[in-house]
C-alpha cells in the first residue's frame, strides 16, 4: 500500500463530522423531514399478536423530541411483557414504561439492550423499578465502559440531566451459541452478532409470529451507519437472512417490513461502499476525493446520503486500507 493510502485513515480524522454529529448522527439518528416532531405523537403498532412498536420519528436528539427516535417497544407473554428497546433516553423509557401499564398489568420481566448507540440503550433506566433482566450481548459491557459515560454527558448537554438516562449493563449476556426466554406461551430467541453496525448487536426473534427483530443491523429508508465493521456487517446480513424469516423491525424505519427486500437494499448499499473503497485504495486516490466519489449512485436511495455518507467512507477506509 502506497504511503498515500497508508496516511487515508489520518486524512479522514479532519474530514470527519463534528463530534456531536459522529456521536448522535453518525450513530443512528433517523432522519430530518420530521424534525422536532414528538416521538410521543407516533403511539404505538401492534404488528402482530402482543406485539407493539413506535416508530422512531425521523430526526436528531433535541430537547424537543428526548432522543425518541428509535424504534421501540414491546412483546406481552401470558405472564409477562419484554421491552424490545429500551429508548433514547430516561424520559424515553418513562414514556414507554407508561404506554406498557395502559395496555397489560403483567410485569415487565425483560429489558433487551440491543447494541451500545444511546438512542437504543438510555431509556432502560425507566424500568429499573420492575427489577427485569437486561440482555444484551456479551460485547456490550466492555462498550458501554469505553463510551457510555461519554454518551450520557452528550445527552445531559442535548436534554438536561433530568431527561437524560445513566448506563445500564445487561445481567444477562447472550453469548456467540444463544439464548432463549419464555414469557409464558411465547418463548423468544437471541443471536449475539460478530461485529458489524458495531461490535455488539444483538438479535431477536419472537417463535410465536417469527418476526425478527434485527435492530440496526437493519436500517430501512435511513442510511445505515457504520460503527463496526463492513465486511463483517455484510457477514452478518446473511446470517438474518439464513434464519427463514420474512418479516422484520428494524431498528429505524416502518414498525414491519418484509424482511427480504429490506436486506437487499441494506446489502446494496454496503457492497457497493465496499466495493468502491477497494477500488479507491487500490488506485490509491486520496481520501478527499474519495469522498466525493464513492458510492455516489445510492445517493437519492437513502435520506441522510449526504450527512452521513462521508463518515460511512472513513470507517470503511479504515478497515480496508490494510487488506
Amino acid at each position: 500500500m502506497a504511503a498515500q493510502g497508508r496516511g487515508a485513515f489520518a486524512e479522514a480524522r479532519a474530514l470527519s463530522v463534528s463530534r456531536r454529529q459522529a456521536l448522535f448522527g453518525g450513530l443512528c439518528l433517523c432522519c430530518l423531514p420530521t424534525l422536532g416532531r414528538s416521538a410521543e405523537a407516533c403511539g404505538l403498532d401492534e404488528v402482530g399478536p402482543g406485539i407493539f412498536v413506535r416508530r422512531g420519528p425521523d430526526a436528531e436528539a433535541t430537547p424537543e423530541n428526548n432522543d425518541a427516535i428509535a424504534n421501540i417497544g414491546f412483546i406481552v407473554g401470558d405472564d409477562s411483557v419484554l421491552v424490545t428497546e429500551s429508548g433514547g433516553s430516561l424520559a424515553d423509557g418513562q414514556w414507554l414504561r407508561g404506554e406498557i401499564a395502559k395496555r397489560t398489568t403483567k410485569p415487565v420481566s425483560h429489558v433487551v439492550l440491543t447494541h451500545v448507540h444511546p438512542d437504543h440503550c438510555f431509556g432502560a433506566a425507566a424500568f429499573a423499578a420492575d427489577k427485569p433482566v437486561f440482555i444484551g450481548h456479551n460485547a456490550l459491557r466492555p462498550a458501554l465502559d469505553a463510551r457510555g459515560a461519554y454518551y450520557r454527558a452528550r445527552l445531559v448537554e442535548i436534554l438536561g440531566a433530568d431527561k437524560a438516562g445513566s448506563v445500564v449493563y445487561p445481567t444477562l449476556e447472550v453469548k456467540p451459541e444463544g439464548a432463549e426466554i419464555d414469557l409464558g406461551g411465547r418463548r423468544l430467541s437471541f443471536a449475539a452478532h460478530g461485529a458489524a453496525h458495531t461490535s455488539c448487536d444483538l438479535s431477536m426473534r419472537d417463535l410465536k409470529t417469527g418476526i425478527l427483530f434485527p435492530a440496526d443491523l437493519l436500517f430501512v429508508t435511513r442510511i445505515p451507519s457504520l460503527d463496526g465493521s463492513l465486511l463483517g456487517w455484510l457477514k452478518e446480513a446473511e446470517a438474518l437472512k439464513a434464519t427463514g424469516a420474512t418479516q422484520a423491525v428494524p431498528g429505524h424505519g416502518p414498525t414491519l417490513v418484509d424482511l427480504a427486500p429490506a436486506l437487499a437494499d441494506l446489502t446494496r448499499y454496503l457492497t457497493t461502499l465496499r466495493d468502491e473503497t477497494r477500488k479507491a485504495l487500490g488506485s490509491d486516490v486520496p481520501i478527499e476525493k474519495a469522498v466525493a466519489t464513492i458510492g455516489r449512485s445510492e445517493r437519492d436511495r437513502w435520506v441522510l446520503f449526504d450527512t452521513y455518507h462521508g463518515r460511512n467512507i472513513t470507517q470503511a477506509f479504515k478497515e480496508l486500507e490494510w487488506e
